[in-house]
């Protein structure tokens, strides 16, 4: 147990599903295991910006179902639906691009979170966000650690930033605790994430832990 495991993976099968739902597997794996990485990438580039929590993708004999789970769904839809119709048409052309079309039925589902700061993926793009905008790391990670833990449902928050902080010559490290997050216990409901803040001088690597109290059967 002393080697450092991903919270989410280290909970699957427990209090945690897969984020790829298969309902009829082909013989080989690899025939949708490609085109869900392929389309996970495309969606976290294209989406960047909108506060994706994270995509679930459905799979069914002749059907492909993409849910994106989003805090701001006006956002990816746009107006009358337009937004939506064009990340349809635009991921279906990528998708023929890389030789992955699907076979049957298509769908694209977005789905509210509510809470954003409750989720790990949409509080560390907010720092990130911050960060870019040339905002003093410290402050920014303060500021959502508050954000964090102003939420009833928040047991403990960490958030660690990583690099040239504040242009640095020297790459260094900054964490702030609040709480506890109980990352060895599997019924402990820890959210994870990292992230990127892309600046001049190189990247900023961003981590959130957010500990939501444990999960008991009913």
């Amino acid at each position: 147990m002393s080697k450092i495991v991903n919270p989410f993976s280290h909970r699957l099968g427990i209090i945690r599903d897969w984020r790829a739902r298969w309902f009829a597997v082909p013989k080989k794996i690899k025939d949708s295991l490609r085109p869900d990485i392929l389309i996970r990438e495309y969606l976290e580039k294209r989406l960047r910006g909108l506060y994706v929590a994270y995509v679930l993708i459905e799979r069914r004999q002749n059907f492909l179902r993409l849910i994106i789970n989003t805090s701001r769904p006006g956002a990816v839809i746009g107006r009358s639906g337009e937004g939506m119709t064009k990340l349809k048409s635009d991921l279906l052309k990528f998708m023929r691009r890389q030789n992955i079309m699907p076979t049957g039925e298509f769908k694209i589902d977005v789905v509210e979170v509510p809470q954003p700061e409750t989720n790990a993926a949409i509080a560390s793009y907010m720092i990130a966000e911050g960060l870019e905008k040339r905002l003093h790391f410290r402050r920014v990670i303060k500021q959502m650690m508050d954000k964090i833990i102003a939420n009833r449902n928040v047991k403990g928050a960490r958030i660690g930033v990583y690099g040239r902080l504040d242009g640095a010559e020297i790459a260094r490290s900054e964490e702030i605790k609040k709480g506890s997050i109980p990352l060895q216990t599997f019924r402990a409901d820890v959210d994870f994430a990292r992230e990127r803040a892309h600046l001049p001088y190189g990247d900023i690597g961003i981590k959130v832990w957010i500990y939501k109290g444990e999960v008991f059967n009913k």
